[in-house]
């Protein structure tokens, strides 16, 4: 998996990956289709995405009539490949029982840790609690309309969810908040360096044009991390702020020439608290009043993850217990708290699809996700699959399951 490039953006893998597990799906007793997320509700012209988005739905075949359902959620995609790896970050590499990759902890390591349960489950014979599907999703990072979403607006994503873009540590999720991303495309003239231009019209340097918008984000950051969210936080961490920086910067061709083109994108993180729309408006009227005159400013939607409310469910006891067994944790280690970072769980909420959603995974501190030789390790693989194959046996913790099983 780590091998089959799924970084977003572009996105042009999605394809490729689904041809590469929908064999592992077959053979953890799983039947696969795919739902491609329609072009015209995530392309935008001038933005990253390509390709096609390619999701799968994998049902359980094994699993008995009448059993309540149970959704776990994976997204396919990484981020760029950072700079600063040693190894190759498309090779899955062990050293020491750590196991380098891109993705490798967020998130196809998870993938790897449920389709070892599922099929452990299967060869053992074991009783399910709930008959599970697997859902494999596009875009989840940063994209504008992420696969989870299409498919619970299609009606795909049924019962509680499992989301395993989460963290190995002892964490009950609180909820998170909602991120977007803007790019903006400066268009000036290009030209000679040395000279007015063609038929003398002066060059516009687009470069030039765009630093004083850029200077204007920075501006906004003092008034935009003074806002506080109530999120609930980790023992030790400081309250949760709103976030806003720019996070890519391109263009220009050769040094003789006046650059006619440059794109930055705007990253702005906000908290439940805030409204989507006036945070938009606020960073887009900044943008207007520092725009110079001479150069096309345009603003685009590239990327929106709504905020995830309070995600704790009934089933929040059996999931703690389950990774307590796998990881080896105690049930008063677990903490509740939220996170900055974003999820696209909250569409689902959003659209009263479900509004539990347990959250698990492989990501720990050390585990350099999003970041250079990011890693996980056979240790937490296997803790990870013991967490999910106890959680969807019949016979584990049955008086902390809320839901009925039907006798066999």
């Amino acid at each position: 998996m780590v091998a089959v490039d799924t970084t977003f953006p572009p996105g042009r893998g999605y394809g490729a990956f689904a041809s590469l597990v929908e064999p592992m799906l077959h053979e953890a007793g799983l039947a696969a289709q795919r739902v491609t997320v329609p072009e015209d509700l995530w392309r935008v012209p001038r933005g990253p995405a390509a390709g096609e988005r390619v999701n799968v739905v994998a049902e359980c075949v094994d699993a008995d009539p009448g059993l309540p359902r149970c959704s776990l959620y994976f997204h396919v995609d990484t981020v760029c490949a950072a700079p600063g790896w040693q190894r190759d970050p498309f090779r899955l590499t062990e050293e020491g029982g750590r196991l380098y990759g891109l993705g490798t902890a967020d998130m196809k390591g998870a993938i790897a840790a449920a389709l070892a349960a599922l099929r452990a489950a299967r060869r053992s014979g074991v009783r399910l609690a709930y008959a599970p599907q697997l859902l494999l999703c596009t875009d989840e990072e940063g994209g504008l309309y992420p696969g989870i979403r299409y498919l619970g607006e299609t009606g795909h994503v049924a019962g509680h969810l499992l989301n395993f873009n989460g963290s190995a540590e002892a964490r009950i999720w609180g909820g998170c908040f909602g991120s977007f991303n803007l790019l903006v495309t400066v268009t000036g003239f290009a030209a000679h360096a040395a000279d007015a231009g063609r038929s003398g019209r002066p060059g516009v340097n687009a470069i030039e044009a765009a630093l004083p918008m850029m200077q204007a984000v920075q501006d906004l950051r003092p008034a935009i991390a003074a806002r506080i969210s109530a999120l609930p936080v980790r023992a030790g961490q400081a309250p949760l702020a709103a976030q806003i920086a720019i996070t890519t910067a391109a263009g220009g061709t050769c040094g003789g020439q006046v650059p006619d083109r440059f794109a930055f994108q705007v990253s702005r993180r906000y908290a439940p608290e805030e409204d989507f729309a006036a945070a938009r408006a606020e960073i887009e009227a900044a943008l207007t009043a520092a725009a110079p005159a001479g150069a096309e400013v345009a603003v685009d939607l590239v990327g929106h993850l709504i905020p995830t409310a309070d995600p704790e469910g009934p089933h929040s006891p059996r999931w703690n217990r389950a990774r307590a067994e796998g990881f080896g944790y105690r049930i008063e280690d677990f903490a509740k708290w939220g996170a900055a970072s974003g999820s696209d769980s909250g569409y689902l909420q959003r659209a009263g699809i479900l509004r539990e959603v347990q959250l698990g995974g492989l990501i720990r501190p050390t585990s350099n996700a999003h970041g250079a030789e990011e890693h996980t390790t056979r240790d937490d693989l296997v803790a990870l699959a013991r967490s999910i194959l106890c959680y969807l046996a019949a016979d584990f913790e049955p008086a902390l399951n809320p839901d009925p099983i039907p006798n066999r």
